[in-house]
């Protein structure tokens, strides 16, 4: 009976079921060659490290393996935290994740959103490429392919962008959350 009285006050409290209202996903396929073109430059640092066979001497042979394994790292950073993105919009927050592990991370609580606008095409040109970005006049996006996406603006009047699947749903729900916390 205790367990009942806690999810009706939750009810109650939220108007809703606890869970998403809303949750959409983008995916962008190509990152995976970046990924590998990371795991070739790791596999040739490995490699330069255990095959000792330079004349040179040891100091360009540290350069190219420390090189070859930061580079192979970056690259699979950047491209395996951007392969996807999970958009969820619940009764107190809109929340992203990216990649595999889900970071980075934005959490922007609906009190915080001024406005939500349905964008149809958002491509990594008007961003510079694909990841996480900041334009000073245009805020802060993810960006993981092109197409549909949705824009925030925040009552600090900073903007933020993502490039997600039915975009349009995501913003009439964030728009009907609006409208009840204005009431």
């Amino acid at each position: 009976m205790a367990g009942k009285r806690n999810v009706s006050t939750l009810l109650l409290m939220t108007g809703h079921p606890p869970g998403p209202l809303w949750a959409g996903r983008a995916s962008n396929r190509v990152q995976w060659l970046l990924a590998a073109v990371g795991a070739a430059c790791l596999a040739l640092g490995v490699e330069l490290a255990v095959d000792y066979a330079w004349t040179a001497g040891i100091i360009p042979l540290l350069m190219s393996v420390i090189g070859c394994l930061a580079v192979g790292l970056l690259i699979l950073y950047g491209t395996l935290a951007f392969v996807h993105v999970a958009v969820t919009v619940d009764a107190e927050a809109l929340e992203v994740r990216c990649g595999h592990i889900g970071v980075p991370r934005r959490r922007i609580r609906l009190a915080e959103i001024a406005s939500a606008e349905f964008v149809p095409s958002i491509t990594p040109q008007q961003w510079g490429g694909w990841g996480h970005r900041w334009r000073p006049e245009k805020g802060t996006a993810i960006i993981v392919r092109r197409g549909e996406g949705l824009a925030l603006v925040l009552g600090d009047g900073k903007r933020f962008t993502v490039t997600v699947d039915d975009a349009e749903n995501a913003v009439r729900v964030i728009r009907t959350h609006l409208r009840a916390l204005a009431r």
